[in-house]
């Protein structure tokens, strides 16, 4: 296994992948960081029911990956970065945040992190008794992080439309937003704000009812919204959910959304492009947290959500643009421009 992990690493320009245990806690997982070149690398800590310790090293190495695309994409002094936990009934989870917290405190700077999927404010406040190098949850970090990603993600949604249709036209727009979790959440009150007709799912059934309760919005099993026929499907929950057998199902004309590896195989990305469905990458649009998290600790000021959202709705609209003029897949278009971003910036190095 461990030549398959530095044969990767070499493959994909990895600076470090770090295996991480600790004796008291039980918790188990990695920590890659990706590329530096540009600053420290940003990334959350994931933690979820990973089949294997292969699985949850790829989740890691795909996620620090893609963090330093968005952070070229959006012009950022800095790179990426993940932390990936395997998430057990036997692991003592403060123990465990805390140890995660000594980690990052150890590397001096060259590493920041943050929230990520099962991992808000409560367990980053164990972090934060280890370490500065994390984004605090509470009144002396830069500001909520759900609402910048909400805002990127419906700035990227309305990118999309102009590229496909010329036009946002929200009022005549149907949109299904899957997964309605504070960033779900978020970006249905931004859609239903601007008068799009908006259907919602989730697998938690009593927090869908509270979102349709709260925005009045349409409802649907999570097991059929891949179904509903709409303008644009916004995956905001677990990634990998858009592969062969169900890109078959999808009745929609756009894909946008603040999931993380949405895309089960990037070869799913051409796969959509020839279905003339519009794939908006996830890494272009959904990087609000990281624009808030970086420009706080690299330029200690606290970014604005519309700054934010213009700026990743400017990056969602040269990714489009190229990939029209270039007749190639967004996905493929959006990874060449971070590159070579990414190869300018390792020559200047």
């Amino acid at each position: 296994m461990s030549i398959h992990i530095l044969d990767a690493m070499a493959r994909e320009g990895f600076e470090q992948v770090v295996a991480l245990f600790d004796r008291k806690s039980g918790v188990r997982g990695f920590l890659g960081i990706h590329d530096t070149v540009r600053g420290p690398a940003f990334g959350g800590i994931r933690r979820r029911e990973y089949r294997d310790e292969r699985e949850a090293l790829l989740d890691c190495l795909r996620l620090s990956r893609a963090m330093t695309h968005k952070s070229a994409l959006l012009d950022l002094p800095s790179g990426g970065g993940k932390i990936v936990l395997k998430d057990t009934e036997e692991v003592d989870w403060p123990s465990a945040y805390r140890y995660i917290g000594e980690v990052v405190d150890q590397m001096g700077g060259r590493f920041y992190t943050g929230p990520d999927l099962n991992t808000g404010p409560t367990e980053l406040g164990f972090v934060t008794e280890k370490t500065r190098f994390v984004t605090d949850p509470g009144v002396n970090g830069p500001g909520e992080l759900a609402e910048a990603t909400a805002e990127g993600v419906f700035m990227g949604i309305a990118s999309a439309l102009r590229s496909k249709f010329g036009a946002t036209d929200w009022a005549n727009r149907r949109i299904v937003v899957q997964g309605l979790g504070s960033l779900g959440e978020g970006l249905v009150r931004r859609l239903v704000g601007e008068g799009a007709e908006v259907v919602g799912a989730d697998i938690d059934d009593d927090r869908a009812e509270e979102v349709r309760d709260r925005h009045g919005i349409e409802i649907v099993d999570a097991s059929v919204a891949l179904d509903e026929p709409c303008d644009v499907f916004s995956p905001n929950a677990v990634g990998g959910n858009l592969h062969d057998l169900s890109i078959s199902r999808l009745k929609c004309q756009i894909i946008a959304g603040g999931a993380n590896n949405q895309l089960a195989r990037a070869i799913i990305g051409d796969e959509l492009f020839d279905l003339d469905i519009l794939y908006v990458p996830d890494f272009v649009i959904n990087s609000g947290a990281l624009v808030r998290g970086t420009i706080f600790h690299q330029q200690e000021r606290r970014e604005s959500v519309e700054s934010i959202g213009l700026r990743i709705g400017a990056a969602a609209e040269k990714v489009l643009s190229r990939a029209v003029e270039e007749d190639d897949p967004p996905l493929r278009v959006a990874i060449r421009i971070a590159q070579e971003r990414i190869d300018a910036w390792r020559q200047k190095a």
